[in-house]
């Protein structure tokens, strides 16, 4: 068990005191007597001096992995080195102490940050093939729902909300999107995949015949690191159905610079910035989902957004009760403003090289892991790809593997997802990892394969060098320890 801050506390170790006097003016603190706690005794404050406490907490920060630490190449959310100047820009006094209430009252103060929104949605809607953007949402999934209301009220404009009501999504989408589909209040027509791993046109055509089909969510390159190469013919088709494109943006790191989801045929398109545009994001958070649409459609975007008129910047909500705000204020300005110092600092053709860097090293990971692994899809990937437990010897599992790899110093793939490929793992490196880097994964995985074969309990026992060792992951989803008290109790009980 770890120990906790409570654990290390003893009474008479505490890092501070105050004089007895505290509620008297003079030489005391001048609390007034009716702000003092009755019962001091009662805090459950540990006592623990100042430098145990730097060391407690420094000591779990070591017991975490992040992008800082080595390469950490989880399939689909493009986990990639963010620069560190970005970091010294966006903490600015001018930019993150600048209340959101002045850019509203007095945008004549609020210049410069209104500036970067103002070029941000634009560098977004040139980079996609979108008229414009909205930068309120602060996530892909509340992207996606932002984008499918866009949907739902252009459906409802031309008076066929009740008709069109179904939303296509592919077996390999990701989760969230049948979810922001249902949150809608769309009905979701799951389609499978063919024997390539891309949409099955034929069942596109079957599930658009009733006539019913609102739109079709898409990310391209799908969840697999395939390129749909029938994309045209798919949006077409959904057009001439009567129907709107939905591109979700997670994958952007697989083609941006390179081509743009507007002239695929997308209608309207989310950017997940905290993955394509290296700002830091994990663990529920920072993150930023803009929204693009095409002509036509820009109404249907939430304010406020930024304008410009005569050489200076103001806000501006979009007219009618549609569809307001979709957040507070701006959105997250700090994710945005990191976006916006890695788009300036690689420009165009920066961009263009990072996406073939990001190319070129997944397909370097899946050429050298053939005999390691099973790849099931021979076809040259983007960004990412999909490996499979399946072959590896003495039932060894995804599970045991990506556990193995925890103890073998590197972070896991994605596992078990997407669910058309068994025991996958989805492997992302992108583009800021070198070659050696990329050797070290390799060696592992390639260890790990060696085990499998000669010493698979080393694997299925894995990890033993964590600080949490193999949990019972039914248990813990079902019955969750969630305080320090309930795990002592549990301690005890246990002897």
């Amino acid at each position: 068990m770890i120990e906790t801050i409570f654990d290390k506390g003893k009474a008479g170790r505490n890092a501070t005191s105050f004089p007895s006097d505290a509620a008297t003016s003079g030489t005391g603190l001048g609390i007034p007597a009716e702000l003092l706690r009755g019962d001091q005794d009662g805090l459950d404050i540990p006592d623990v001096p100042e430098v145990e406490i730097v060391r407690h907490y420094v000591e779990l920060s070591r017991k975490n992995y992040g992008i800082d630490n080595g390469i950490y190449p989880l399939g689909s959310c493009t986990m990639k080195y963010n620069p560190k100047v970005h970091e010294s820009i966006a903490s600015m006094p001018g930019f993150c102490q600048v209340h959101p209430l002045q850019a509203l009252q007095s945008a004549a103060s609020s210049q410069g940050i209104l500036r970067v929104l103002h070029e941000m949605a634009s560098i977004l809607a040139s980079l996609t093939g979108m008229s414009a953007f909205t930068l309120q949402p602060a996530a892909g999934a509340h992207g996606e729902f932002t984008g499918l209301l866009a949907v739902k009220r252009a459906m409802m404009q031309k008076g066929l909300e009740k008709e069109k009501n179904k939303i296509i999504v592919p077996d390999t989408s990701h989760g969230t999107n049948p979810a922001s589909a249902a949150a809608c209040n769309f009905e979701v027509i799951e389609i499978e995949s063919d024997e390539y791993g891309l949409v099955d046109v034929e069942a596109l055509k079957k599930a658009l015949a009733p006539g019913d089909v609102a739109g079709i969510m898409l990310t391209n390159p799908n969840t697999l690191g395939l390129f749909e190469e029938r994309i045209l013919e798919i949006t077409g088709l959904v057009h001439e159905a009567g129907g709107l494109c939905y591109y979700d943006g997670a994958n952007l790191n697989g083609l941006c610079g390179l081509c743009r989801p507007g002239d695929m045929g997308f209608d309207v398109v989310h950017v997940n910035l905290h993955k394509t545009f290296a700002t830091p994001h994990g663990g529920g958070g920072p993150g930023a989902g803009p929204v693009g649409a095409k002509e036509g459609l820009e109404e249907f975007l939430p304010g406020p957004r930024i304008s410009m008129e005569h050489g200076e910047y103001g806000i501006a909500m979009p007219e009618g009760d549609w569809p307001g705000s979709i957040k507070a204020f701006h959105g997250n300005i700090g994710v945005i403003l990191r976006a916006y110092c890695y788009v300036k600092a690689l420009g165009v053709e920066g961009l263009r090289k990072s996406t073939r860097c990001a190319v070129l090293n997944a397909n370097y990971l899946k050429a050298q892991l053939k005999g390691t692994m099973r790849v099931p899809y021979e076809k040259r990937c983007y960004h990412e790809f999909v490996g499979s437990d399946e072959g590896f010897p003495n039932g060894v599992t995804t599970d045991d593997i990506a556990k193995r790899m925890l103890d073998l110093g590197v972070h896991s793939p994605t596992i078990y997802f997407p669910l058309v490929v068994h025991g996958a793992l989805m492997i992302e490196p992108t583009e800021t990892e070198s070659r050696s880097r990329l050797d070290g994964l390799l060696s592992v995985m390639k260890r790990i394969r060696a085990e499998a074969e000669n010493d698979p309990a080393t694997v299925k026992k894995a990890p033993v060098t964590t600080p949490v060792k193999r949990l019972d992951q039914v248990r813990a989803a079902r019955s969750p320890v969630l305080t320090v008290s309930a795990l002592r109790d549990m301690d005890e009980k246990r002897g």
